[in-house]
């Protein structure tokens, strides 16, 4: 008899405490639903189409998949080729780095001069931020890539303007030693983006201290070496970080240009290219997937060097 009185107590405890926690989930739906509704688009894209693929991607790179047959599990097999015996990613790897080294410190200064130039107070100053932010908007597409290559090509426009001055051009985009430069020219070509940055960053830099270092006889270079450059270095770091890692991950002007090849003799060889080529070429996903997370590790390591650095050369109001 007791035993059937402790079982009505536990089920008329167990009711009694479902409504208060229908209760209290209706309460929080109440509070937060809305939100969560509006969260929903975003979190079915980062689960479905980020973290989903990406935990996928990193399971097949332990794998050989050729997209028809199944995976088979091959353990570190695709990582320890890339490491000892794939000529052709250590080629990729000096393509990119190459690139990083030269189109970014190139477009950051580029894009800082004109900043400092449109600073002065220019008229029609939101016009020309429009004009010149344009080609960061145009300058990844496979148009402007198309573009490119003709300009660049034997008998494209660029040497037709040096044939003018009696100059014979080369054919920069089918020379080893000039076609890299064609694209780091078509980066520098975008510097729309960090431009704008740049150009907040300037706004925001007190007149008062140019204007007191003017008066101790400070020249227009020493200002810009001891006052602007220092109270800018947290936009330069931001600037640096992110158009480097987009320079990582580079690949439609590469394409287009080279045809898909990466050449003349890898020379236009970016990793994102070989990636693809060893995806959708040799439909080697598996191995294309090592590929991406030794991608993955360059940036995070970059990245974290560069917030560990930062420390040392970016002065912050404290």
């Amino acid at each position: 008899m007791a035993a059937v009185q402790d079982t009505a107590v536990v089920v008329g405890a167990g009711a009694k405490a479902r409504p208060a926690a229908q209760g209290r989930w209706a309460s929080i739906w109440a509070k937060h639903g809305a939100g969560y509704m509006f969260l929903l688009p975003w979190l079915i894209g980062f689960f479905g189409l980020t973290l989903g693929p990406a935990i996928a991607s990193l399971y097949l790179s332990f794998t050989s998949f050729d997209l028809i047959r199944a995976p088979e599990w091959v353990g570190a097999a695709n990582y320890v080729r890339i490491a000892t015996a794939d000529p052709k990613f250590a080629a990729a790897m000096r393509v990119t780095f190459l690139y990083v080294v030269l189109s970014v410190p190139f477009k950051l200064a580029f894009a800082l001069l004109v900043a400092i130039l449109l600073d002065r107070g220019v008229r029609g100053l939101t016009v020309y931020r429009a004009i010149f932010y344009l080609p960061s908007l145009l300058g990844g597409s496979v148009a402007i890539a198309v573009l490119w290559r003709q300009l660049f090509a034997g008998d494209g426009l660029i040497n037709s303007l040096l044939a003018q001055f009696g100059i014979e051009g080369p054919s920069w985009i089918s020379h080893p030693n000039y076609s890299i430069w064609t694209l780091v020219v078509l980066s520098v070509w975008q510097f729309g983006s960090p431009m704008i940055i740049f150009l907040a960053g300037l706004r925001q830099i007190p007149t008062d201290m140019y204007e007191a270092a003017s008066l101790d006889g400070a020249l227009k270079f020493r200002q810009f070496y001891k006052i602007t450059l220092p109270l800018l270095t947290p936009v330069i770091f931001f600037n640096a970080v992110v158009q480097t890692i987009d320079a990582f991950k580079a690949f439609t002007p590469a394409f287009i240009i080279s045809g898909g090849t990466g050449g003349p003799i890898n020379s236009t060889l970016f990793y994102t290219l070989y990636l693809y080529q060893e995806a959708f070429g040799n439909f080697r996903m598996g191995y294309a997937s090592a590929l991406a997370w030794i991608l993955v590790l360059i940036i995070a390591l970059f990245t974290a060097f560069s917030f560990l650095t930062s420390r040392y050369w970016v002065h912050y109001d404290d």
